[in-house]
């Protein structure tokens, strides 16, 4: 029976079926039912307590003896606060349940700030307790709730209790005293306008005095004199509103939004600050004519752009009340997940490091990759832009960008003059010689090209002309600067072609025609432009003859008769003229078409006998 008993005992313990669980339940602490687990949310359920007018609940908050009475003490307390009590931000205060370990206080207590009346100070302190069931939580010291009496005796009325209406006594709005939200409502605008003032004012006496002592303009936009206005309004309205006495329910709330808006405002002035130094060293990087620095520049530009916007929402968030630590714990759990989930932005992420670090291409370079060409306008974090020659711009992902192979024809050293001469075969080859020998000296010595390569020599010999090429480089800057020298280049060479006895062979056009066949088709031209013309009279004289028959129906019989003789008249008249016409038509177009035919014996046209044929080229 023990031997049993006993083994069993050990592979318990040995397993730790009851004594680990048991240690495990003592070792974790129950969280607290008035959320006193952390410092901040120590301070945030009394600030909340007090606005509510719960006493009995901000008393928990304390750790007051038993002597105490809690409605008193929190009273006081609340009095103290709203006279001078400054709570720190709430992204300064611990969140964790241990506390700040790193200040010079005791690990069990905890510095949320300070309460400051006259020549007073006291300390606003937390102290960790432990219960009785071994619950731990946080308390405001009881040390300092026994100094909070000494220093509220020499308190004054605070000025918005010196000043506020009797009509707005005892009234309140969303919780708060109607006095309190007006008399915040009032410093926030006064301080508003006051330091927009002051920003205005200062910004212009500093554009007007310092390009008198710097030489140079001032490098910030008026566009920071909203946001500096912002941060520096929020800085100095949480000291307005205790010196005031605004209740402290009132102003952490206030205190807390203005956190917000001063971070935000911070982010906007620091983007703008952000432009103006980058502007300026892209600025710098074209004037001393290190254009490979703006590509790096820009990306860095976007890179310190993105890193503050997540950092100012870390911070927002963190004064709206979330838990940054949980919040970043799961951006990175979300990042991994994101970066599984699209490798192809990280692909053209990295393509846009890789594209700046090897700068194959910079800003304002002209490239040709793929089937595209144009001058690069961009390089950003996920793509680049191209402006092509019709002005579209294209978009190319940098993961693909940076894979192409890319030919920069802003990086050349020097341009190529490659041309060709076309002179007639009448020439003396002599002469052709010599000149091709002379121009190779004179492009080697001209002050446009270099020594890199500069040769003319006789290419081919075509059956009508002598090919002569003409090969050099010219040292330019761009493309603008080659074209001008260019220019000067040819006007030279064709000077000095022009000294010798050659000519250029121009393009040719030679036309071949049979001459029966062209005679032929003349005359048939001719004849039947004469048989139209013929119809076209007879039609007309036919017209006129009914025309007159109609409008002499009414007549009488002796009428009929003699207007018909008169149409037998003229018909005869008619048909003899036409045959006459013709006559004379034919004769005509026999003798144009021998004069012709004399002309054409005489031109330099080549005769064939059997078939018509017409071919026409260009020669060079």
């Amino acid at each position: 029976m023990v031997v049993p008993h006993t083994a069993f005992a050990v592979d318990a313990g040995a397993l730790g079926v009851n004594g680990d669980s048991s240690e495990e339940t003592v070792a974790t602490p129950l969280p607290d039912s008035f959320g006193r687990d952390t410092p901040r949310h120590t301070v945030q359920g009394f600030i909340s307590a007090l606005s509510e007018n719960d006493y009995l609940l901000a008393s928990n908050y304390l750790n007051l003896s038993k002597s105490d009475n809690p409605t008193t003490v929190v009273r006081q307390f609340k009095q103290a606060l709203d006279a001078g009590g400054r709570f720190q931000p709430d992204l300064q205060i611990s969140n964790t349940p241990e506390g700040n370990l790193t200040d010079q206080l005791p690990p069990s207590q905890e510095n949320v700030g300070v309460i400051n009346i006259g020549e007073k100070s006291v300390s606003l302190l937390l102290e960790r307790v432990v219960s009785k069931e071994n619950e731990q939580y946080w308390q405001f010291s009881s040390e300092t709730l026994s100094s909070i009496p000494e220093v509220i005796e020499n308190s004054e009325p605070t000025l918005v209790s010196r000043y506020t209406v009797d009509s707005l006594d005892g009234k309140k709005l969303f919780g708060y005293q109607l006095a309190d939200l007006v008399a915040a409502l009032s410093m926030i605008v006064s301080s508003f306008v006051l330091t927009y003032i002051a920003v205005w004012l200062l910004y212009h006496l500093l554009r007007i005095v310092y390009p008198r002592v710097r030489g140079v303009p001032l490098p910030l936009p008026d566009k920071v004199i909203l946001p500096l206005s912002v941060v520096i309004m929020a800085l100095i309205l949480s000291e307005v509103m205790v010196y005031a006495g605004v209740s402290v329910t009132l102003r952490e709330p206030v205190n807390r939004f203005t956190d917000i808006a001063s971070w935000l405002a911070l982010t906007w002035l620091l983007l703008r600050v952000i432009d103006a130094i980058f502007t300026r060293a892209v600025n710098l990087s074209y004037k001393k004519n290190y254009t490979e620095r703006v590509s790096i520049l820009g990306l860095l530009r976007k890179v310190v752009k993105a890193l503050l916007l997540i950092f100012a929402v870390i911070v927002i968030f963190g004064n709206l009340g979330f838990d940054l630590t949980t919040g970043i714990a799961a951006l990175g759990v979300g990042g991994l997940a994101l970066a599984l989930g699209a490798q192809k932005t990280i692909e053209n992420l990295v393509g846009s490091v890789v594209v700046v670090a090897d700068s194959p291409v910079r800003i304002g370079d002209y490239c040709k990759f793929g089937t595209y060409e144009g001058t690069v306008i961009d390089i950003g974090i996920r793509s680049s832009r191209v402006r092509t020659l019709t002005r579209t711009v294209v978009t190319v992902p940098n993961g693909d960008f940076s894979s192409m192979q890319i030919e920069n024809f802003t990086s050349r050293d020097m341009f190529r003059f490659f041309h060709q001469l076309y002179l007639k075969r009448t020439a003396d080859i002599d002469v052709v010689f010599k000149m091709v020998k002379d121009l190779d000296e004179f492009l080697k010595e001209h002050e446009m090209t270099n020594q890199e390569w500069n040769q003319v020599n006789i290419l081919e010999l075509r059956q009508d002309c002598y090919v002569i090429q003409l090969q050099a480089y010219i040292n330019a800057n761009d493309v603008m600067e080659f074209y001008d020298k260019q220019n000067v280049v040819f006007v030279d060479v064709l000077n000095q072609v022009a000294k010798y006895d050659v000519e250029h062979a121009l393009p040719t056009q030679q036309l071949i025609v049979n001459q029966a066949e062209l005679e032929h088709h003349m005359e048939n031209n001719i004849v039947k432009t004469e048989d139209d013309a013929s119809e076209d009279h007879s039609d007309t004289n036919s017209n006129e003859t009914n025309v007159s028959l109609e409008d002499n129906d009414d007549n009488n019989s002796d009428d009929v008769t003699i207007n018909k003789d008169t149409d037998n008249a003229n018909d005869d008249m008619a048909n003899n003229q036409k045959s006459s016409m013709a006559t004379v038509s034919r004769k005509g177009a026999l003798k144009a078409l021998k004069h012709k035919s004399r002309m054409l014996r005489k031109s330099k046209f080549k005769h064939t006998k059997n078939k018509f044929s017409l071919s026409i080229w260009n020669q060079p």
